[in-house]
């Protein structure tokens, strides 16, 4: 691996550890066992390597959220887009935790963050659309649109308000995926009969996941 990938995952992996406030590009530079002026010949500062980060998020998401053709969605479809939103919650759980900080101090990262929730968004409600060809919803434009919009406010802002439950609250798989268990509560009322069957179904799954995780 090329040392500018290492710094950007190791990076990661700390930023996702300790916090990014409390990661320097020292600590980065002393975990990968290289001089900070090594580290500088490829980034110039620690809001450089996160920007890096940022690209590699807002291309996981361009990949792993198309929507699916319409009528077509199945139940590995929701598992698969659900563990997407896991996967992302997980891998990026720094930036969920400090994002209002992050943004604020970087206007450009705002701007990249904000292309790519327009994005997303549209991405999304092509999937609500899909899910309501397939029989799994019976809403409107607007209320499918409402709901994306929940859903959205969720998966962005559930980590940052469980780091605000407890001293020292720890984000673990088992609360990212308690996360997602919340956002199938917020469906499952919405649901058709057919589509509360599918729901109920990966609530169980999720469950699961949060005991073996805990």
């Amino acid at each position: 691996m090329k040392t500018r990938d290492r710094i950007i995952q190791a990076a990661l992996a700390l930023f996702n550890e300790s916090g990014e406030p409390n990661i320097t590009t020292n600590h980065i530079a002393a975990h990968l066992g290289i001089s900070p002026g090594n580290l500088y010949y490829h980034f110039r500062n620690k809001e450089e390597i996160i920007h890096s980060i940022f690209d590699e998020y807002a291309q996981d998401l361009r990949i792993r959220f198309q929507p699916q053709a319409e009528a077509t969605v199945t139940a590995d479809n929701l598992l698969g887009y659900l563990d997407s939103v896991f996967m992302l919650m997980w891998r990026y759980r720094f930036f969920y935790a400090n994002l209002p900080d992050i943004l604020r101090r970087d206007p450009e990262l705002q701007q990249k963050y904000l292309a790519a929730q327009e994005s997303l968004h549209s991405n999304i409600m092509a999937m609500m659309k899909s899910f309501r060809a397939s029989g799994l919803l019976d809403l409107d434009d607007a209320e499918l649109l409402s709901l994306a919009n929940i859903l959205k406010l969720v998966a962005s802002s559930w980590i940052c308000y469980q780091t605000t439950q407890a001293a020292g609250a720890k984000i673990t798989k088992a609360v990212i995926y308690q996360g997602v268990l919340q956002m199938l509560s917020i469906v499952r009322p919405l649901t058709t009969e057919k589509g509360r069957t599918q729901v109920q179904a990966l609530e169980l799954h999720y469950c699961e996941q949060v005991a073996r995780n805990e």
